[in-house]
């Protein structure tokens, strides 16, 4: 059974509103006989003539008048889906968004992001999840709408965007000796450190970098997340060293210095899958995030 020509439903509205093959052809921009063409058409997949002669004009049959009452909504609701999405009211909208992005992000452009949309969208809600369970399928599927951190490996779908990229700094409680004067590779490898990792690495970057100067840093301690690792070293001689725009709250107090020896900065990216591109509340958020991110 072949499927019916849909096209017919915009073309019978025209016809049953006009009764008149010429002035539904003027208004459809057919030829007249194109337009006759259509209406036998009409006629073979309704089973009924439709519109039959009566004197010089035509006059619909009952089966006709049945179907203009049906046909109207039927082609107004065709057309409203095929149109573009209205505007977004953002003074009504009341959606929760959930964004995967590690601690770091959260306590630094967490509070002015929140900020910003409420703005816009008082009735809108944040949900941060955590970076462990990341995962292209959760873009995919629609369980995490925005990703933000370093890129990595995804899926080949994914859209990612560039928001900033960050360096690596060494940071010290006040008072601590690295405080005063250059903080040479050497003086810098003398110390007690404190390395970041959420899968417990005791190396890395910045030993692989130490290492070709011929030089080997102390790691006493490891931790998952750089705010676990500036509360560490606020208390004690330990030396963290974290992203630089990631900690500019999470650091306030303590001695920043940049790092003697040359690693590689990270790009700081937000992710998202195709199927949200065009959401206009998706692309509100992104501008948000990217507003935010760019502001400082």
């Amino acid at each position: 059974m072949t499927s019916p020509d849909l096209n017919l439903l915009f073309a019978l509205d025209v016809l049953l509103a006009e009764g008149s093959v010429a002035r539904a052809a003027r208004r459809l921009r057919f030829s007249p006989s194109a337009m006759s063409r259509t209406l036998a058409r009409l006629r073979e997949a309704t089973g009924d003539p439709l519109l039959v002669r009566a004197g010089r004009g035509l006059v619909a049959t009952p089966r006709a008048e049945e179907l203009r009452r049906q046909v109207g909504p039927v082609v107004q609701d065709a057309e409203a889906l095929l149109r573009p999405a209205e505007l977004l009211d953002l003074s009504s909208l009341d959606n929760v968004f959930t964004l995967r992005t590690n601690e770091g992000f959260v306590e630094e452009f967490g509070p002015r992001l929140v900020a910003r949309i409420e703005v816009d969208a008082p009735g809108v809600r944040l949900r941060f999840a955590p970076k462990s369970d990341k995962d292209a399928m959760s873009l995919r599927e629609a369980a995490i709408d925005l990703e933000i951190g370093v890129a990595g490996e995804t899926g080949p779908e994914v859209r990612i965007q560039t928001l900033f990229r960050d360096r690596f700094i060494g940071v010290v409680r006040a008072g601590h000796p690295l405080g005063e004067g250059t903080v040479t590779p050497e003086r810098f490898a003398a110390g007690r450190h404190i390395n970041v990792s959420r899968r417990g690495r005791e190396r890395g970057p910045i030993d692989e970098a130490l290492s070709a100067l011929g030089l080997q840093r102390t790691v006493v301690c490891m931790v998952s997340g750089f705010s676990a690792a500036l509360a560490m070293a606020r208390g004690s001689d330990l030396i963290a060293s974290v992203p630089e725009r990631h900690t500019v709250g999470a650091r306030a107090g303590m001695h920043s210095f940049p790092l003697p020896v040359a690693i590689v900065d990270v790009t700081i990216s937000m992710l998202w899958h195709p199927r949200l591109d065009a959401d206009p509340a998706q692309r509100w958020l992104r501008d948000c995030v990217r507003e935010v991110c760019v502001s400082r």
